[in-house]
């Protein structure tokens, strides 16, 4: 079969498919955003905030929510083909549950991908956004007095601007023991792209003699490299604790591993992303093969609710596992990855072996 020219099964289920799919999205992703809006509009205090609020809410909803939907729009389209007696004719002639699964399958799998594309973008920081017009501070980009470790230093940072990518006064300590061996200070840095530079740095070393500080020197510096790798972005995600998007997520993850600081959270929220999210394709896939294709042979309206129960229980133990897992209480790959592929596990043993089974 060409995907460019599908045949007219594949087109017929795809598009009914779809429709359901982005119905429910929209949907429930607007109801969401109103429903949140009613609850905090009185912190909003003109038209323009509120509509951006109801947008970036919106947006928020749309990451949170299309894992369910994918599964929600599979259940209203076997519902669909059964109440028309159309799943019935499809078999009839001939099509197998994996023929009659595949559209569906590559339907849901290129909504995955295009919501995994969203989260390498600033689609990610639509909270982080809608929180600031909450406090009317949605121009206000500025981080104050950041403390942190790079390498076997101590790095403080007085005012920071993720935007223009600038750093205002910077101290960087270097500790042996009890004893400070030197402090470099600069009034500015900014950011190249890899790596800080820091402008007019003074250094200040530290001279012991028998573990008392006797005297220290002063050199100048017209500039000096430091904080390789910490983007702007990531600094103030892991100290402000704002969103990541999926690249930025990876490269903070690679660069915690590097300075050996717990990666946990920063690890869950990718997962969160990129892992947690494949849950709704396997489900889909077991509910296609496991809901009769008749309605004669079940109870509609009981399928349904408990097709939706399911849904929703495994999407609260998903989410109550990644929490686990950003909090430290277990390894987030324990909590993340290993229930997802035991789903997958059971959902593969589904399609190989219930083919047969018509009911």
């Amino acid at each position: 079969m060409n995907i460019l020219n599908p045949s007219l099964y594949f087109y017929y289920l795809a598009k009914l498919y779809i429709k359901n799919l982005i119905s429910l999205l929209f949907g429930l992703s607007f109801a969401f955003a109103i429903m949140d809006y009613f609850q905090r509009s009185q912190g909003l205090h003109s038209f323009s905030h509120k509509i951006l609020y109801i947008f970036y809410i919106w947006q928020e909803a749309l990451g949170l929510l299309y894992p369910l939907v994918i599964v929600f729009a599979l259940i209203i389209t076997k519902y669909s083909l059964i109440k028309n007696n159309t799943m019935g004719a499809l078999h009839a002639f001939g099509y197998s549950k994996k023929r009659l699964f595949w559209p569906l399958f590559m339907v849901a799998s290129l909504t995955y991908m295009f919501f995994l594309f969203l989260h390498t973008t600033e689609f990610s920081y639509a909270k982080d956004k809608a929180k600031l017009l909450l406090k009317n501070e949605l121009g206000a980009y500025d981080v104050n007095d950041l403390f942190f470790k790079y390498n076997d230093t101590f790095v403080y940072i007085k005012k920071l601007d993720p935007i223009k990518k600038v750093i205002k006064d910077i101290t960087i300590f270097k500790v042996e023991g009890d004893q400070v061996r030197y402090t470099i200070n600069a009034e500015d840095a900014s950011f190249d792209k890899t790596q800080w530079e820091a402008h007019n740095a003074t250094i200040k070393t530290h001279h012991y003699e028998n573990g008392e500080l006797e005297k220290y020197t002063l050199t100048h510096k017209d500039s000096i490299k430091t904080l390789k790798g910490y983007k702007p972005k990531i600094i103030e995600s892991l100290y402000e604790g704002k969103a990541l998007n999926i690249i930025d997520a990876y490269h903070t993850w690679k660069l915690l591993d590097t300075q050996h600081l717990n990666s946990d959270k920063i690890r869950a929220s990718l997962y969160s992303k990129v892992i947690m999210p494949l849950f709704s394709i396997a489900l889909m896939l077991i509910l296609f093969f496991k809901i009769p294709f008749h309605a004669r042979m079940m109870n509609i309206g009981g399928i349904i609710a408990l097709s939706l129960g399911a849904t929703f229980s495994i999407w609260g133990i998903l989410f109550g596992l990644n929490q686990i897992g950003s909090n430290g209480v277990l390894s987030p790959e324990l909590t993340a990855i290993v229930p997802i592929v035991i789903l997958w596990m059971y959902a593969i043993y589904v399609y190989f072996t219930d083919e047969k089974n018509i009911i």
